[in-house]
């Protein structure tokens, strides 16, 4: 059985405080876009019960295999599921470390595959806990559709945002910037304007009004994602935004944009987006 996870862009990112847990609160709409892995599982009878296998490719994941999410989602299940023996493979093409949710997509991904595959039969709240406990922004892969996300990134609720017939610009510069040195040097914002609000606004609204509370610290130590904005704004996007703590970055275009040389200098795709309802 086989499974595509998804990556994600965040429309606008507010950071609020740091909660006594050591998290931030945070207010951000995440949005699906058509930027996929594939990840497969096959129950495998020449191998013991509990035993799998989990193999990669596609781009380097940094870290032991047994340490990616995709085998602690196995874990998750395992604790009060009896496993057969299994293959599982992941092929990497969302980049790591990018702002895109790829390894939590992966992550929560494997609890929905597993789930299918061996009929487990797990509950939408049994799979939101399995999935907070890999990760913030996982539970938001197990719903479809663009999602207002709150506390740390696990209280979810269902929003209404319109890019029909809007085409996205996703650049990626492959610079590794640390979610974690992020919220320890950021500069906390005071006043945020109403995200909901904002991301009701026509598209050609919300530059300079739905923000990134992180593109400062980020753009100050990384000028040349700072500068992709720029580019994407210059070449005619009506929004341009960095993606969670980057380094990605995107453009949404009114038109099919035409040719961008310069982006051909990071890994970019052009993506046709459309009207994505809860």
């Amino acid at each position: 059985m086989v499974l595509f996870p998804h990556a994600k862009i965040n429309l606008g990112l507010h950071v609020l405080g740091k909660r006594p847990d050591g998290f931030h609160d945070i207010a951000s709409v995440l949005f699906p876009i058509p930027l996929h892995d594939a990840l497969e599982a096959v129950v495998d009878p020449d191998l013991a019960d509990g035993e799998v296998r989990f193999t990669r490719t596609g781009l380097p994941i940094a870290g032991r295999p047994e340490d990616d999410l995709c085998m602690k989602a196995v874990e998750a299940v395992r604790k009060d599921h009896r496993l057969p023996g299994l293959q599982l493979h992941l092929h990497k093409a969302i980049p790591m470390g990018a702002g895109l949710g790829g390894g939590s997509s992966d992550g929560t991904h494997t609890l929905l595959l597993l789930d299918k595959l061996l009929k487990l039969g797990l509950r939408q709240e049994q799979l939101h806990a399995m999935a907070s406990g890999l990760g913030s922004d996982c539970p938001f892969f197990l719903n479809q559709g663009p999602q207002l996300a709150q506390g740390r990134g696990e209280l979810l609720q269902p929003v209404a945002v319109d890019l029909g017939n809007h085409w996205l610009v996703l650049v990626n510069p492959g610079i590794h910037v640390p979610t974690a040195e992020v919220y320890r040097n950021m500069r906390l914002h005071k006043d945020h304007e109403d995200l909901q609000h904002v991301i009701g606004l026509p598209v050609k609204e919300w530059q300079g009004r739905l923000v990134n509370d992180m593109e400062d610290y980020v753009f100050a130590k990384h000028p040349a994602i700072g500068a992709i904005k720029k580019k994407l704004l210059a070449q005619g996007a009506v929004y341009a935004a960095m993606s969670g703590s980057g380094s990605s970055v995107f453009g949404v275009f009114e038109q099919e944009p035409g040719n961008i040389p310069w982006a051909t200098d990071h890994r970019a795709w052009v993506l046709p987006m459309g009207t994505t309802r809860p």
